[in-house]
């Protein structure tokens, strides 16, 4: 095999698939990236039997062949080369050479005839978004997936479409988070749990752009991601997700509407005084046209004030600050409608046409 491209293709393509390459494996051949050349492109693979990621890059082939080179040494030899045009050769016995300007390296690799490739998926079964669309409904709610693998539900996100909306929705245990959006056609019923280790990964690598688009296929245990000259493939989730209809409530007592950005660099300023890893709430007064923000740790206190316009009952209940403020930094409102019931139950941040709902579970406080 012989190519010739570009440092900048070869190394944004590398740290494309490089995101499946697995940390630790028993299977040393998945350690590697494979480059393929037999149809005549460049197209780099990685799989980690969970996750794997194809792309293709720009380049000539001179002539073709496989050969699976390990990722860690070969990303960073390609990281450090000159910014100018690669040449990688292989021989019979799986050496490669590579040269770049007057660098040269000899490394060893693998047959590419061992490696996994990503399965065969049927593509019929589809639904096409902007990246833009996509990436920022991961932002959105990315954040509230659980992190321990106790739940593996909780570790992914539910995909659920009906006709023409989309629904996104992750939770952990203390929050939940859901967007909807409105997709350009109308679709069959989907409704999968997609890893959220994937959805990172996929949002990394996505453009971003309004006019760039992405198709998502289905089948019974994958999902793919197909957009520009990359392709993702994930095994999903297997089970049934929760019923969070049920924990979904339009009762309220108490509706505040409040300016985002005062309530987050409030609440951000409340901070200060948390030690890392100390749980500490911060306690939410609301009287009418006033909400009092509080908290009492051990390194000091604070109290501040910010003008509201208030619905319903006076209120004082307690939060995790961070769950606050992880659901205020992705929503783009000016102002935000937050609705109370009592000290003990959830509150709701959602907007009028509830194109995204923040569930978070309040915290005991002793008043002070």
């Amino acid at each position: 095999m012989k190519i010739i491209c570009n440092k900048a293709d070869l190394l944004q393509g590398v740290n494309t698939v490089l995101k499946a390459v697995p940390g630790k494996t028993t299977m040393p051949i998945l350690e590697c990236i494979l480059i393929d050349t037999t149809d005549g492109e460049i197209k780099l693979t990685a799989n980690d039997m969970e996750l794997g990621i194809e792309t293709v890059i720009a380049g000539d082939v001179l002539d073709k062949g496989k050969i699976a080179l390990e990722a860690k040494l070969f990303s960073e030899i390609v990281r450090k080369l000159p910014d100018s045009e690669v040449t990688l050769e292989t021989d019979d016995n799986y050496k490669a050479f590579i040269r770049c300007e007057k660098a040269k390296f000899h490394i060893a690799g693998k047959s590419g005839e061992d490696f996994a490739y990503l399965p065969e998926i049927e593509k019929s079964n589809f639904v096409s978004l902007s990246q833009f669309s996509l990436k920022e409904i991961i932002r959105q709610t990315i954040f509230s997936i659980a992190d321990n693998e106790s739940n593996k539900l909780m570790t992914g996100e539910l995909f659920e479409i009906n006709g023409s909306e989309l629904k996104v929705v992750s939770l952990d245990g203390h929050r939940i988070s859901i967007r909807k959006i409105e997709l350009k056609e109308e679709y069959q019923p989907i409704k999968v749990v997609v890893p959220g280790k994937t959805l990172n990964e996929v949002s990394k690598i996505l453009s971003g752009g309004t006019e760039d688009f992405v198709n998502l296929f289905f089948t019974d245990r994958h999902i793919v991601f197909e957009f520009d000259k990359t392709v993702v493939v994930s095994r999903l989730i297997e089970g049934e997700y929760f019923r969070i209809n049920q924990m979904l409530s339009s009762d309220y007592e108490t509706k505040i509407t409040i300016n985002k950005k005062e309530l987050q660099s409030c609440i951000e300023r409340a901070s200060l005084l948390i030690r890392e890893g100390e749980k500490k709430p911060i306690i939410i007064n609301i009287t009418d046209g006033s909400l009092e923000l509080k908290i009492n740790s051990v390194i000091g206190s604070m109290n501040e004030d910010i003008d509201i316009s208030k619905e319903g009952k006076d209120i004082m209940i307690g939060f995790n600050p961070k769950f606050i403020l992880d659901a205020l930094r992705v929503i783009d409102d000016e102002d935000v409608d937050i609705y109370l019931v009592n000290p003990k139950a959830p509150c709701f941040i959602r907007n009028e046409d509830q194109t995204y709902i923040y569930l978070i579970l309040p915290v005991n406080f002793n008043v002070a």
